[in-house]
């Protein structure tokens, strides 16, 4: 597989056609025979208690079957236990209607059923739900400080070393500022959505999800069923950018709905309530302590987050996670603390922890390198390290100087000069910035099943799922490269928990966890091929297993007589031959991995008509072997889109009043459009295998295209204007 082209081409999505026809079947769009609709009422206050449901006036309306509550829902599901080792996990905690109590404006309260969706929308609106109101419902950090909500310890997501305070107090330049980053809705193109019916005892639910294996284990615990009696497909998913990664509780409601009315039922979260009822962004405050001596060597570094979470579940936003590892500093202080909210339960969001806590810290070393008069891209390498600092290990790779050296030389770095304001182009000021970025190299256990066909294809199957990135083009290159047989021939299929298991599509480890089980299914199935070929009336029937060898699809003899695997099935009227294969989380010992990467920013600043604009970006990856370049590189580029839409555009905001979301939808909700778009976008992968980690070589590269995005776009806009914003996201009335 080293050696094969094919691993690395820039190859075409060969999920494409199936989009771009319309034939890509999402959750929401199976239709079954006698299928029901449902729609969800929401709750209009943020804490308190439901006093009455009126259901009589929706209950009458044509087509409604049924209206489901606190009061009127069934008691046969059961909390799901979290276990991420026997893959088991909810992102909210508390299962649907499962009591009177009101946490956060949006939460379902309601379910109401129709024979079309239409009719149950219409009846939902006449629905009449009283309530017993808190006076002090709480929806921003800074509320809950001022209303006495108590701080919540948590167990530091990031190991701590040495004197940070006493390295701080002597050292010849300090810094010290606190950075804050809001809520952050995930808004993928797809909802939220499920589809679930019940057949002889078994439950089929296609559901949005970025798991299917999970999604099956965890449903199978709230229903009390073997997990052989559930399945979850979800052979396409519109992206989840985290928000996918775990069941919510509408999805609970459909299954448990359908079986007590026998029927097929079809849901759809709306826009509105995927600001409240499927996660979100943490909101965090970070204060950052950093010192260096008087050749810019860091003494000491100090990471305190406290971040936003609800009263139902206490999600920890790691924001300090990279501070330990990254550089190379002898005092690390890295501490969490949560204050709970009256909103939806947070969940995990493109590079969580890492996304905020990079924005921060590599801000303050920016603010760091100005304090010393010192290039900021030169301060980050002379603290460069070639080992993990925290667990004292080299790296299994590392090519962060390369990087630089890259991506300094396409961007131009070394015209910069350094005073803010100092660099034009005609009437805009330009400003150029630099950020560094990391995420962890993590794999997951995974198997893979491959079938040699007798019709002269390949078939690959994984309980896997493919969020947008590009997982079915991966499968079909590695089985190609395994294989010899053209792309053109393998059939992937995922998105089906009765598949073998395969993982989570998410922190950036699907590609690295399948690959080596597909490598590993692919030698299977060749064993299995080769004992069918020296069977009796087979092609090679008078030679050993051990002297045929497979190569582009074919057996071969020590003569120089090749065959095809499609013939040699045939003449023993087989209709395959076929291997599982495995593959774990381990890697070479004596090493730790992450991916490392930089960001080259330009903005464009007019201040006559106060227009900011980011106009360039370089980043320059290292994330080991490339699979394929087409892919990789659009995902860096959406993450890079989406890092600009951390830094300049993404708000969730809420009324303090009411703790309601104001700008729930896509209209209001900012996020960068096509005009948004750096002129020049240019991505710099290294494409470094990095056989200490995988046989395969390469590591994710989902979510480090965000990570020192933001920071890199608020560095600029200092050297631009002079003014160094901390507060995401960085809009115009803090620059005038």
């Amino acid at each position: 597989m080293k050696d094969a082209k094919v691993l690395g081409a820039a190859l075409p999505r060969v999920d494409g056609p199936q989009k771009l026809t319309g034939q890509a079947m999402y959750a929401a769009d199976h239709h079954l025979e006698n299928m029901l609709y449902g729609y969800g009422v929401y709750s209009t206050i943020s804490k308190g208690t439901i006093t009455d449901i009126d259901t009589s006036a929706a209950k009458q309306m044509p087509g409604v079957v049924d209206v489901f509550h606190h009061n009127h829902f069934t008691d046969r599901i059961y909390k799901a236990p979290t276990s991420m080792k026997k893959g088991l996990k909810v992102d909210e905690s508390r299962l649907p209607f499962e009591d009177n109590k009101v946490y956060y404006a949006g939460q379902m309260v309601a379910y109401v059923v129709a024979d079309t969706f239409a009719k149950a929308r219409e009846a939902a609106l006449k629905i009449k739900v009283s309530y017993q109101e808190d006076s002090n419902p709480v929806s921003s950090i800074n509320q809950a400080r001022a209303a006495g909500v108590e701080v919540q310890e948590q167990k530091p997501v990031g190991k701590s070393r040495g004197d940070a305070e006493t390295a701080f107090s002597n050292s010849a330049y300090t810094h010290e500022a606190t950075y804050t980053t809001p809520v952050e809705t995930h808004n993928p193109m797809e909802m939220h959505a499920t589809t679930a019916y019940w057949e002889n005892g078994r439950l089929v639910v296609y559901e949005s999800t970025q798991g299917v294996t999970f999604s099956r284990n965890t449903i199978a615990r709230v229903f009390g069923l073997v997990q052989e009696n559930v399945v979850v497909k979800t052979p396409f998913l519109g992206s989840g950018f985290g928000g996918k990664l775990f069941s919510w509780p509408h999805c609970f409601a459909t299954a448990a709905i359908s079986r007590e009315l026998g029927k097929p039922v079809h849901f759809m979260v709306p826009r509105a309530q995927m600001f409240t009822t499927t996660g979100h962004r943490s909101s965090t405050e970070q204060t950052l302590r950093m010192s260096a001596d008087e050749n810019g060597n860091f003494t000491s570094i100090a990471h305190h987050t406290l971040n936003s979470t609800s009263e139902i579940d206490t999600r920890v936003e790691s924001a300090g996670v990279i501070t330990p590892i990254f550089y190379k500093c002898p005092n690390v202080d890295v501490a969490n603390n949560v204050i709970p909210l009256n909103t939806g339960s947070p969940a995990s969001m493109r590079a969580p922890g890492a996304a905020p806590g990079l924005f921060a810290s590599e801000s303050a070393i920016d603010e760091l390198a100005v304090a010393m008069n010192m290039d900021p891209l030169e301060l980050r390498r002379k603290n460069y390290t070639d080992r993990d600092q925290t667990e004292d290990l080299p790296w299994s790779d590392i090519n962060i100087l390369e990087a630089y050296d890259k991506g300094a030389a396409k961007f131009g770095w070394d015209k910069r000069t350094p005073e803010p304001g100092s660099m034009r182009d005609g009437k805009d000021v330009l400003g150029w910035g630099v950020a560094a970025c990391a995420w962890d190299a993590m794999k997951n256990p995974s198997k893979a099943s491959v079938s040699f066909l007798s019709n002269g294809k390949v078939r690959v199957s994984c309980a896997i799922q493919d969020i947008g990135t590009g997982t079915y083009n991966v499968m079909a290159q590695a089985v190609a490269a395994a294989t010899g047989v053209d792309v053109e021939n393998v059939e992937v299929k995922i998105g089906d928990s009765d598949y073998v298991d395969g993982p989570l599509s998410g922190g950036s480890w699907a590609t690295a966890s399948v690959l080596p089980a597909v490598k590993d299914a692919c030698e299977n199935a060749i064993e299995e091929l080769k004992s069918y070929a020296v069977m009796k009336n087979s092609p090679f029937a008078d030679a050993k297993e051990d002297d045929l060898t497979f190569a582009d699809g074919m057996l071969s003899d020590s003569n120089g007589t090749s065959i095809a695997f499609a013939d040699i099935l045939k003449s023993q009227k087989l209709a395959s031959a076929e291997g599982e294969g495995s593959s774990d989380a381990s890697m070479k010992e004596g090493f730790s991995s992450r991916v490392f990467g930089v960001h080259f920013v330009e903005v464009k600043w007019d201040p006559e008509i106060a227009d900011l604009r980011v106009s360039r970006v370089v980043s320059a990856i290292d994330v080991g072997k490339i699979i394929n370049h087409k892919t990789a590189t659009n995902q860096v580029s959406g993450a890079v889109v989406m890092g600009i839409g951390m830094a300049m555009f993404e708000h969730t905001e809420y009324d303090e009043r009411t703790g309601r979301p104001t700008n729930n939808n896509i209209a209001e909700y900012l996020m960068p459009v096509h005009a948004d778009m750096p002129d020049e976008l240019d991505v710099i992968l290294l494409d470094k295998p990095d056989y200490n980690f995988s046989e395969v070589g390469a590591k994710g590269l989902g979510e480090i295209g965000i990570t020192g995005l933001a920071a890199a776009v608020a560095n600029a806009v200092y050297h631009a204007t002079g003014k160094r914003i901390r507060d995401l996201p960085i809009t115009i009335d803090k620059l005038i």
